[in-house]
């Protein structure tokens, strides 16, 4: 039977050493902040911000909100955000994406301090990322190396298959298993024979955002497997990218949709956040 993968678990043990460091940082004078903006009322970005704000107020971290109307200039934003850059008791901004359709994205990301850029998508964040160097790394995938490593999930040697190359899960996932040691192949919608591909994996991360599309035969005997996707499926249920009910009896590891990823990346954002206060110290 595979070892279930527990992410609330996981996350809370993070919280929890988290709170404890963030109290000790108080006690030096210290306090960390995440300004938190969201443009527009997208109710999936709602719950997302709420439940930031959740984990900012139990670790002890401050946290300002700005809830911005739709119709919110692309000026305007970055207005606020050169605010936040320039205000040394914010240590973190995360501007929730999606943001409306006539905003730049890339511009906005780009007009981050790369010094409080707890989400990780800065060009310079990513660039530290891609040569070893200290920087923020993206949440997701920073979670899922922790889900591995406080599983006792070796990846060092290990053929590591991530399917999927977004710039926020798929590709930093491929570098920080490089990091790890792993012996990487990144699949995406071109690769040819991608059951094969997948086949090898040691650790398949499922990361393109198609509901239960891994199914057995994807998957061999005994691997682990990593769930990104998250889905509600006909029935109304989650689900992830992996068929779980056709997986788990054949793999060694696995993640549950939910309660897998999904909690680790609000727990690495906090991460990031103390990181940032630290390095203000």
């Amino acid at each position: 039977m595979a070892y279930i993968i527990d992410g609330k678990k996981i996350s809370s043990e993070i919280k929890e050493e988290l709170k404890e460091t963030v109290a000790q940082l108080k006690e030096d004078g210290v306090s960390a902040c995440l300004a938190v903006i969201q443009v527009g009322n997208d109710p999936a970005s709602s719950v997302y911000v709420g439940n930031k704000k959740k984990a900012c107020a139990f670790i002890g971290i401050d946290s300002k909100s700005y809830e911005l109307p739709e119709e919110t200039t692309q000026e305007e934003l970055l207005g606020l955000i050169d605010e936040l850059n320039q205000d040394p008791a914010v240590d973190g901004i995360l501007v929730q994406l999606p943001i409306p359709a006539h905003m730049d994205e890339k511009e906005v990301i780009h007009a981050i301090s790369p010094a409080k850029d707890v989400d990780g998508f800065h060009p310079q964040s990513v660039g530290a990322l891609s040569i070893g160097e200290e920087g923020f790394v993206s949440c997701t995938p920073a979670g899922i190396i922790q889900l591995l490593k406080r599983s006792n999930i070796e990846i060092e040697g290990k053929e590591c298959v991530v399917v999927g190359r977004s710039n926020i899960v798929g590709k930093p996932m491929a570098m920080l298993l490089l990091r790890e040691n792993g012996t990487v192949t990144i699949c995406h919608s071109r690769t040819k024979d991608l059951r094969e591909v997948c086949k090898r994996a040691d650790i398949l991360v499922a990361a393109i955002g198609k509901p239960r599309f891994f199914d057995d035969s994807y998957v061999k005997d005994g691997a682990v497997v990593i769930d990104v996707g998250i889905h509600r499926g006909e029935d109304g249920k989650l689900c992830g990218d992996v068929d779980y009910a056709k997986v788990v009896d054949k793999v060694s590891a696995i993640t549950p949709v939910p309660g897998g990823v999904g909690p680790m990346t609000i727990a690495m954002l906090m991460n990031n956040c103390v990181e940032a206060a630290k390095r203000k110290r």
